[in-house]
This record gives structure tokens, sequence and C-alpha cells, in this order.
């Protein structure tokens, strides 16, 4: 993905946040010159990797599979740094898609903060850690637990959730003709680097072509452009 198309996908997320009234930290705004002159003081939240994602997940059109990601609250699993859970925003245009996916060890909470309505497909995995397409799934949507079948689109409206346990599948999309989306998600403490398994084999963190200067860098870069 292009740097400058990186940026354009920021800069979109912004307005759509701020067209919904949803405020982000400072640090949200800080160029590249401000994250280095303040990195001192800026250890846990670099340690922790909050700030800016975007991500194709490995797909080579961002407008069909992708999202712009920002991680508000987060810690170290060892508890040296930070907070013992996280908090992110996952911004999707609509016809984006947020592949198969589940997490071993992180339990969260899909919430829809807005825009759109949220489809959820949900599959059990397999010991061997792949899809079980045939088996029941139980799910809990605000505290109330159901089973559907595998594949199910589950419909989230704006205020209300899912929880996502460990070694269950979720395929994220927003609901054609529903709109751009904003899905918020509270969960214990997230590490993207190592608690993703994707049906696919995809990338979480993807390459990026410098075609323009560094506004501002994405949260898997902090250790390589902050010095």
């Amino acid at each position: 993905m292009k740097r400058s198309e990186i940026q354009q996908a920021i800069a979109w997320a912004k307005g759509f946040l701020w067209e919904n009234n949803f405020a982000l930290p400072m640090f949200a705004d800080w160029t590249l010159d401000e994250w280095r002159i303040r990195r001192a003081e800026a250890e846990t939240i670099i340690r922790t990797m909050r700030g800016w994602d975007v991500t194709t997940f490995g797909h080579d059109d961002f407008s069909r599979m992708g999202a712009v990601l920002f991680t508000i609250r987060n810690g170290l699993p060892d508890g040296s740094r930070g907070c013992p859970y996280a908090e992110k925003l996952i911004l999707m245009r609509e016809g984006q898609v947020l592949p198969n996916h589940f997490h071993r060890q992180k339990t969260e909470d899909i919430i829809n903060r807005g825009g759109g309505t949220l489809l959820i497909r949900v599959f059990n995995s397999l010991p061997d850690g792949g899809v079980d397409r045939a088996g029941d799934v139980r799910i809990l949507t605000d505290g109330m637990e159901y089973t559907v079948p595998a594949g199910t689109d589950v419909a989230i409206t704006r205020g209300n959730s899912m929880t996502i346990y460990p070694g269950l599948y979720h395929l994220f999309t927003p609901e054609p003709g529903s709109g751009d989306l904003i899905v918020g998600e509270v969960s214990s403490i997230n590490d993207d680097r190592t608690d993703n398994y994707f049906e696919a084999g995809r990338p979480r963190f993807i390459p990026v072509e410098e075609d323009c200067p560094v506004l501002i860098p994405l949260c898997n870069e902090y250790e390589t452009l902050l010095t």
C-alpha cells in the first residue's frame, strides 16, 4: 500500500469520527516530528503500540479488504506498562471486509459505535486451527446467549455488541447499503503481532511503498521511524 493512500485513509477516518462526535486522544494528531520530540514521554504509548494502523491484510485492493484502526489504550502482557485492558476503533468503508480470523488469547467486545450496521460472520475453530463449517456457534450479544448455524452473519446495530472469545472465527463487514462504520473494540490486552490467526494466512501488518513523506507514523513503525 502506498504511503499516500495510508495518509488519505487516516484523513478520512479522522473526518468520519469528527462527523460522529468521537474525539481521539492528542497523540492521534502528532506529526512524525512531534513523535520524535516527545518520544521519551510517549514511551508507554510506543511500547503498547497505541495509535494509527492501516492495513489491507495483504490484499491488493484496500477498497475491498482492509480497515483503518486506532488503538486508544493497551498494556503489556507482563503488566510492566500500560493498563490490563485495551480499547481500539476499527473504521471501515462500505464494501470493505476484515478477513476471517480468530484470537488465541484475547477476548473482545465488538461494539457498533456509529454509522451503518455491522455484520459479523461466525464459525468455530477446529483443534488444528481450521474453520469448522458445520458446527453450530455459541454467541454472546450484550450478555445474551444464542446458538446460530456456522457461517451466520450476525447483524449488530448501533450501540449493540458481540463478545468474541478465543478460538471463535469472525469476519467483519458493513451491511451493504447501510454506510460506513465505526466499530469499537474493548478487550483484554491486545498483541496484534502474535495473537491473530487468519484463515488464509494473511499478514496483520503490510509493507509500505514510500511515495511521499511520512506525516503520521503507524503504530508498528515507531521503532524504525522515531530515530
